[in-house]
């Protein structure tokens, strides 16, 4: 994370900013009915009166944290009171989820995560919280491609080749992610599928699993990978990591010679990358209707716009509710995806 979003760095591993200067299993069809309760529309709360704190869940520099940044910065002037973004990594990015989780519900304690927050609902198993019914969507904030790349080293410079190898040599080629159930495992997974592929995965083992997947891709130790554009940009520019295709179906402008990956050979491929804001379940809805709003406000403000399409995210606009309904659908996505490639629950 560079400082030219305007950020003063506060405690370790946060960014902070001030306007004053400056399981049990639950059928669906009740689990859903459950969700959609604390997204009825209520009044907006007298919140907040003291300093947010966002916690993301990959480390410094990560997707997360970028777009909390930004968004953080315009709330913190929105409600002149301070507003941190702060690091908290682990775990394959299950460790901040299972901090917000047990945090006092009210508000000051928010996750701000990817797709992989959902995707957890679907397989794992040991987790100390549930990624659905502990937690209360607020507001979903940008969406993005990912970029599958392969190593320099590989020869791997288009899908079209990648496929190819991967065909020639069924379950010798090695994927990246950054953890069981994230967006980046599942996304390859689909990708296989789609292509018609074997490969092994390699899921990251450190404590910063984005800088492990790049670092694992570009040392050789895997062959490809799927990763958030803003995290490999620069290793892309410095000709160590070789784009060969984005995962949504429009091309992005922060990398717009590389063609998309249904465009490279994989017709109807779509697996984007997303990130929302999410609080401890038994948050007042009065705060989570403020937080929902608010946070629409400060998508909509042309500046906070402008610095998340710089880095490849596209804003996204949905009511609180509509985002809950949301999140439920991308589980049962993710549900298809991991039966469709065996995946076994962890």
């Amino acid at each position: 994370m560079t400082q030219e979003m305007g950020s003063a760095p506060a405690a370790r591993g946060a960014y902070l900013w001030s306007a004053v200067r400056g399981r049990a299993v639950v059928q669906p069809s009740l689990l859903e009915a459950e969700i959609m309760r604390a997204a009825i529309p209520t009044a907006r709360a007298d919140y907040p009166t003291k300093l947010v704190r966002i916690i993301e869940p990959f480390g410094p520099g990560s997707g997360p944290e970028l777009v909390a940044t930004v968004v953080g910065r315009k709330l913190a002037q929105l409600w002149g009171q301070p507003v941190t973004v702060e690091n908290h990594p682990g775990a394959g990015s299950t460790a901040a989820p299972a901090m917000v989780a047990t945090s006092p519900a009210d508000g000051y304690t928010l996750l701000v995560h990817t797709n992989a927050h959902v995707y957890a609902a679907a397989l794992v198993t040991e987790l100390p919280y549930d990624p659905v019914t502990d937690f209360v969507p607020v507001a979903a904030l940008t969406t993005q491609s990912y970029v599958l790349v392969a190593g320099e080293t590989t020869g791997l410079a288009t899908v079209g080749a990648l496929i190819a190898a991967a065909r020639a040599r069924p379950g010798q080629l090695r994927f990246s992610s950054t953890g069981v159930g994230t967006g980046t495992h599942l996304g390859i997974e689909k990708f296989n599928l789609a292509a018609g592929i074997d490969a092994t995965h390699v899921p990251a083992r450190g404590s910063d699993a984005i800088a492990d997947t790049i670092a694992n891709t570009i040392a050789g130790r895997t062959d490809y990978a799927l990763s958030p554009i803003p995290t490999t940009l620069p290793h892309i520019r410095a000709g160590r990591i070789l784009p060969l295709g984005l995962s949504s179906t429009r091309r992005s402008s922060a990398l717009p010679d590389v063609p998309t990956v249904a465009e490279a050979g994989v017709p109807g491929f779509d697996f984007p990358i997303w990130y929302g804001i999410w609080a401890p379940r038994a948050t007042p809805a009065g705060v989570v209707q403020t937080l929902a709003e608010d946070i629409a406000r400060a998508l909509s403000d042309p500046g906070v716009r402008a610095s998340l399409v710089k880095h490849g995210g596209e804003p996204l606009s949905m009511t609180q509710p509509d985002f809950t309904r949301f999140v439920l659908r991308e589980r049962e996505s993710a549900a298809r995806i991991i039966e469709a490639a065996g995946i076994k629950q962890q």
